[in-house]
């Protein structure tokens, strides 16, 4: 797997996690949306440590700088 995700991209995905999370523990976002975007948001956390989007690859994007 080679990286796909540049730094600003995984803080996003870093603070919408956070974001979620928090609603969902203060009960803004109950129910069934909420174990949805909770599940999204572990998936955001973890691709955000990899630094990789498996649907990056599928549509050709690239956000990372490119070594010379």
């Amino acid at each position: 797997m080679k990286a796909n995700m540049g730094t600003a991209d995984r803080v996003i995905r870093l603070i919408i996690a956070g974001l979620v999370t928090a609603l969902f523990f203060t009960n803004t976002i109950p129910g069934t949306l909420g174990i949805i975007l909770m599940i999204l948001s572990g998936v955001f956390v973890l691709t955000s440590l990899v630094s990789f989007c498996p649907l990056y690859t599928l549509f050709g994007i690239k956000t990372c700088k490119v070594k010379s």
